[in-house]
């Protein structure tokens, strides 16, 4: 399992121009059973993800093709947890 930040950068005002091709992109991650939850870093700070993937690269390549890493609009950072106690909602998440 994989937990990922998007930070907002420098480029932050270009986030509007690139928000449908950044959300097909999410939506893609969701079809593709790789993002599990998605969301807002509060306040108005970026995102977060938490993933499922067979590898780091392949996750690192996934995010590399989100427009708002390609034009810089965030940065990302990228947590690999390994889940070893959950309450009965997210067990799933322990196999």
């Amino acid at each position: 399992m994989f937990i990922i930040f998007l930070k907002f950068s420098e480029n932050k005002n270009l986030a509007g121009d690139f928000m449908a091709d950044h959300k097909k992109w999410i939506k893609k991650g969701i079809e593709d059973n790789v993002f599990m939850i998605v969301g807002s870093l509060q306040p108005n700070q970026g995102g977060g993800i938490i993933a499922s993937c067979n590898s780091y690269v392949e996750l690192e390549r996934r995010i590399n093709e989100d427009p708002f890493v390609t034009e810089n609009i965030v940065t990302y950072e990228i947590y690999e947890m390994s889940p070893s106690m959950a309450n009965d909602k997210f067990k799933s998440f322990l196999s």
